[in-house]
């Protein structure tokens, strides 16, 4: 099984770092709502993206917002 996730990063007020935080989605289609989502949100947003990362995932997009996903035990 793959510990496989999405992790969306943006670029701001022209940084030419990329920032993410901890949000890790399953699929890229999640990660890129969510990095649209931020970049309506905040002003100084210049680009995003989403990248693959190799930490759990932890997050899901449903109906338009994040929610945190509970770690199965």
């Amino acid at each position: 099984m793959s510990n496989k996730s999405w992790k969306p990063e943006v670029r701001v007020a022209h940084d030419p770092k990329w920032y993410g935080n901890a949000t890790r989605f399953a699929s890229k289609t999640e990660a890129e709502a969510y990095a649209r989502d931020l970049e309506s949100r905040w002003t100084a947003v210049e680009d995003a993206r989403v990248i693959e990362s190799d930490d759990p995932v932890n997050s899901g997009w449903f109906n338009g917002r994040t929610v945190w996903l509970e770690e199965v035990k």
